[in-house]
């Protein structure tokens, strides 16, 4: 093993080498410049918006909002390390998936199949919702989040919300009479919001400084960053891109799915039935047919990953250590993550159906490897991993 100061030695070449890079993407800035960008006034759709997100009235139960699964001081995801979310009429049922991150979705491409069949962009974990404002309003009626009985509802509730009149002014005196049209607006305010606010697209992480050459990564960060981007190591970028495309700031995803095989989570209320799996994908009506794609989820943007209290579609894990402990031991240690059958052999990828197996990615490092290998990482090159991860979250102050 390399010791610390050889290690520490080849940071500082390597920071100079990258900073060389970037002094050519617009890299720059004097010493004591606000990271995050300035706030700007709202448009009155966004500021509409803004409310709505808030407003708990809204759901069946009156005591959830948008803003109850998607909290701002954690990026937007859960404030809780729960596997699902609680809600329904009476906010005491459980979904089925993890709240997923909502930030920086304006970025987020629509749901397509590229050339060689491989999918790409939609919003949820299965791409279902084709455009943002599709995404915003879903959960009003999903039974599990908010449960309104219908569009009609969510309407009729809106209409007795505090800023109705607001929302009367500015999309028209009659638009509550029109449901359609009213919750199409709602939608659409809902939508401005999260593209408008500074909150949701702020890039003001300490790795956005430091790709505008306003901050330095220390040893520990810049050895995560070269791990995080090493095809033969972590291998994280091949999904979660970490450099400028087009001089624009990484997003670290590359919205496409992939089928990772995570363990069964048994908090999952619905998991308790042996015969129900979560098939992603292939579980919307429109890609039933394509056995090729269940047990695949999408990828998520890794930032702000380190403010999350859940990982994965599932929630299975609730620390970056043993998410990304799972990521290069599930194939050198599968008896670490998945039961053991009544014979001793290890029950692999048990949330999925067996004739599905062949779908999990098995190819790509680090899940290239085979019980007895070592990991594709040590567990002091993923406390590093770890440390560069932490670099994504928003809200750095030098």
């Amino acid at each position: 093993m390399k010791s610390e100061t050889t290690l520490r030695g080849r940071a500082a070449p390597l920071a100079l080498a990258v900073l060389a890079v970037l002094s050519a993407c617009g890299g720059g800035g004097t010493a004591g410049e606000s990271i995050a960008p300035a706030a700007t006034a709202l448009s009155a759709e966004a500021a509409l918006g803004e409310k709505i997100f808030a407003d708990p009235s809204l759901s069946a139960s009156g005591r959830q909002s948008c803003a109850s699964c998607h909290d701002p001081e954690r990026g937007h995801s859960p404030a809780n390390p729960l596997a699902a979310q609680l809600g329904g009429p009476n906010g005491d049922l459980q979904g089925t998936r993890k709240a997923p991150g909502i930030r920086y979705l304006a970025t987020n491409l629509p749901f397509s199949f590229a050339a060689d069949g491989t999918p790409t962009g939609g919003f949820f974990w299965d791409g279902r919702a084709p455009t943002f404002a599709a995404q915003a309003t879903e959960p009003f009626l999903n039974p599990f989040e908010m449960a309104n009985a219908d569009k009609a509802s969510v309407v009729a509730k809106l209409a007795a919300a505090p800023y109705a009149a607001e929302f009367r002014e500015v999309f028209g005196a009659g638009v509550f009479a029109d449901v359609e049209g009213a919750y199409l607006r709602l939608s659409l305010a809902l939508q401005q919001y999260e593209r408008e606010d500074v909150e949701f697209n702020a890039y003001s992480s300490k790795y956005d400084a430091f790709l505008r050459g306003r901050a330095a990564l220390s040893d520990a960060e810049l050895r995560g960053l070269a791990l995080f981007n090493s095809p033969a190591k972590g291998n994280c970028a091949a999904c979660h891109p970490s450099s400028r495309t087009d001089g624009k700031a990484p997003l670290f995803t590359d919205f496409s799915y992939d089928n990772l095989g995570v363990p069964r989570n048994p908090e999952i209320a619905r998991n308790a039935d042996p015969a129900y799996f979560d098939l992603g994908l292939c579980q919307r009506a429109d890609l039933a047919p394509r056995g090729d794609l269940c047990g695949a989820f999408k990828v998520p943007s890794l930032r702000n990953v380190a403010l999350r209290e859940a990982f994965f579609h599932n929630g299975r894990f609730k620390t970056l250590k043993d998410a990304l402990t799972f990521y290069v031991q599930r194939d050198t240690n599968p008896e670490k993550w998945y039961p053991l059958a009544g014979d001793g052999t290890v029950k692999k990828f048990d949330d999925l159906p067996p004739e599905y197996h062949v779908n999990v990615n098995t190819s790509e490092a680090p899940y290239d490897r085979r019980p007895g290998d070592a990991p594709a990482l040590s567990d002091a090159e993923i406390d590093d991993v770890i440390a560069f991860l932490r670099t994504l979250s928003d809200g750095y102050v030098r």
